[in-house]
Parts: C-alpha cells; sequence; structure tokens
C-alpha cells in the first residue's frame, strides 16, 4: 500500500513539471509583448514621417537645382551663377538661371522635367561692373545647398502650414539664401532661409 501511495506521488510531481515546461514565462510574455509593441510604433511613425513629408513636396520637379546650375555652366563656361528662380507656367516648372562673367550677363531658361533649353539671353555689363566686379559681388555660393525638399519644409513648418509654391535663389550681405513663397488659402508667407544652414532669416506675408 505504501509503495502504490509513492508511485502515485511521483507521478503527479511529474505531471505538474511537464506543464510547468509548457507554459511560457512571464518575462518571455513580456519580451514578447515588448517587441510587438516597438514594431507597431515604428511602423505608425515610418507612416505619419512619410505622410507628413510627402504633403509639401510631392510636386517638385524631376530636374534639381544643382542639375540645372549643371546646365548653365555647361553652356556659359567662365559665368558664375548670380540668381536662379523656380517657377510654374501653366502648371509646368522651369528654371529662369542669371549669371556673368567678367564683361557680360547671361540669363537661361531650363525645363525642370527635361533639362531642355528655351531661353537664351546675353547682355554686356556697364562699364563699372565690368572686369569681374559684379562678377565678385553677386556671385552666389553654390556648394553644399540644401535640397528643395527640406527648404520647403522648413519655410511650411516656419509658417505653420500650406503649400509652398515658388523659390528664389539669391544673396544679400554675403549670405545666399532661398526666398519661399508658402500659399494657405488666400494668404502668402515669404520665407528667407540660409541656403547652406536651413536658418529662417525673415518671413513676411504679402498684403
Amino acid at each position: 500500500m505504501k509503495k502504490s501511495t509513492i508511485f502515485m506521488g511521483l507521478a503527479a510531481i511529474g505531471l505538474l513539471a511537464g506543464c510547468n515546461q509548457n507554459e511560457p514565462s512571464n518575462a518571455e510574455q513580456s519580451t514578447a509583448s515588448s517587441s510587438s509593441t516597438t514594431m507597431s510604433s515604428t511602423v505608425v511613425s515610418t507612416t505619419q514621417s512619410t505622410s507628413e513629408g510627402t504633403a509639401t513636396t510631392s510636386a517638385l520637379p524631376s530636374v534639381s537645382v544643382e542639375e540645372a546650375i549643371q546646365v548653365f555652366q555647361d553652356t556659359y563656361k567662365d559665368a558664375v551663377v548670380t540668381s536662379l528662380e523656380l517657377d510654374t507656367t501653366f502648371g509646368n516648372y522651369f528654371y529662369k538661371i542669371e549669371g556673368v562673367d567678367d564683361n557680360n550677363e547671361y540669363e537661361l531658361t531650363v525645363d525642370a522635367e527635361t533639362k531642355a533649353v528655351s531661353e537664351e539671353r546675353k547682355e554686356a555689363l556697364d562699364a563699372d561692373e565690368q572686369n569681374g566686379v559684379k562678377k565678385a559681388e553677386d556671385q552666389l555660393t553654390i556648394t553644399d545647398l540644401l535640397s528643395l525638399t527640406e527648404i520647403s519644409d522648413i519655410a511650411v513648418k516656419e509658417v505653420g502650414g500650406g503649400e509652398a509654391a515658388d523659390w528664389d535663389l539669391d544673396k544679400e550681405m554675403n549670405i545666399t539664401y532661398w526666398e519661399v513663397k508658402v500659399k494657405e488659402g488666400n494668404t502668402q508667407t515669404k520665407v528667407k532661409i540660409n541656403a547652406q544652414t536651413g536658418e529662417v532669416l525673415e518671413t513676411e506675408i504679402d498684403d
């Protein structure tokens, strides 16, 4: 009788041990839950970030600022860029680029989707602007430019919403800057941004 009781006790202990092995520990359940939550948060965050970025930059042209400048430099070998505009006509984007060499001023219009050149202009500089004077005064710094996407996002965030519509690259007090026009409803705001650092220099609401 004692042997039977001992045998049944051992069997019960073995059964309990087997059940404990099949159930995951609290630590394992917590780790799995945490991992699942992290993955879910990552997906949501990425989706929101992508959506926010697309909202202000989805309509930008395929030809970059650097590519448009290269077209200008290939056309006028000795000229430097003094201004650049990205505008639209009937829904089509185009770059208008101006530049000078030692004695002449140039203007070039580049299709922002095909790089095709549609207009060219050459004009002699005034006597007091020749021999590199205007070239030194007005030459833009075109290295390390922030992208149109980055500049547009900065401008829209500064205004608090809207859509970036026109972009002008210019120079003032030896600083090369973008002037971005942001449209929000019936309001248009011009935002000046350092072209290299992204610092907002000035905002102005058009009446």
